[in-house]
């Protein structure tokens, strides 16, 4: 039986929860798949989206929002998508003079020790607009990835500050939504990843962590995905559940299916 992505967390756009962080987490794969799920998944519930991508170009997304049913350039211009093209600003930062503080501030900085620029970019692109009549359901901040900002220098400790605050005002002040893609190192060494990880693992409510085959490449099955729901208010034994499907990425959506039920097989 293949079923979407939607159906697995049982949420459609109508309906879905508000105050939630959910992390993306891949291993030994690309899980860029599920960034493109959840902007795709909040543009069409008319939400408020600031996307801080570091990771890809804003043709890249367009590129494949186009194909999810969903086109950046116009929600861009409606004023219902902020986007922060990470690769593009970059070269911004050190080449063009900036009148006020750039987001990514801290790639000018030799000892920058925190992402203040970068927080106020995400809450002036996600206030409510005073005495306008609210045209999006409610706010949603997504970032590709999280990661990145320990390749450019930032401490494990700087980018969870971020993420506090990020989520003191995205999800508690004004009750919106984040979903953040971080990296695991795997078996590399890399302690400032584990931490970031780990941090966030810690505030998460959704994780969703795709995973590369134990047993290499497959035509039918490319990787699994773990769901980890996180309940702190629930009772300990209630607290947490898991399932684990196997997944298939075609041209325009992405196939899952329990382990075993691929076409291979069958």
């Amino acid at each position: 039986m293949f079923v979407e992505l939607n159906n697995l967390l049982n949420t459609t756009p109508d309906r879905a929860e508000q105050g939630k962080l959910t992390l993306l987490c891949d291993a030994k794969t690309d899980g860029s798949f599920l960034v493109h799920h959840f902007l795709s998944f909040y543009l069409k519930a008319n939400c408020k989206v600031c996307f801080v991508a570091l990771f890809q170009s804003f043709s890249h997304y367009n590129i494949v929002g186009q194909k999810l049913g969903v086109n950046l350039t116009v929600a861009r211009e409606r004023g219902q998508l902020v986007f922060l093209e990470g690769l593009k600003s970059a070269v911004d930062v050190f080449f063009q003079t900036q009148e006020e503080p750039h987001p990514l501030q801290f790639l000018r900085e030799a000892n920058a020790g925190n992402l203040k620029p970068l927080f106020e970019f995400v809450r002036e692109a996600l206030k409510p607009v005073d005495g306008g009549e609210a045209r999006w359901t409610y706010p949603v901040l997504l970032v590709d990835d999280l990661s990145v900002l320990l390749s450019l220098g930032m401490g494990a400790v700087a980018v969870l500050d971020f993420i506090h605050y990020c989520r003191a005002t995205v999800c508690w002040e004004l009750k919106g939504n984040m979903v953040i893609l971080v990296h695991d190192s795997g078996d590399v060494e890399d302690e400032e990843n584990d931490i970031l990880l780990n941090g966030v693992s810690h505030q998460s409510h959704l994780i969703l962590r795709a995973e590369g085959l134990a047993t290499g490449f497959c035509r039918d099955v490319h990787g699994q995905l773990r769901i980890l729901w996180r309940r702190p208010s629930q009772p300990t034994a209630q607290r947490d559940q898991s399932l684990t499907y196997q997944y298939k990425i075609q041209d325009k959506s992405v196939s899952f299916f329990a382990k075993g039920m691929s076409p291979a097989v069958l």
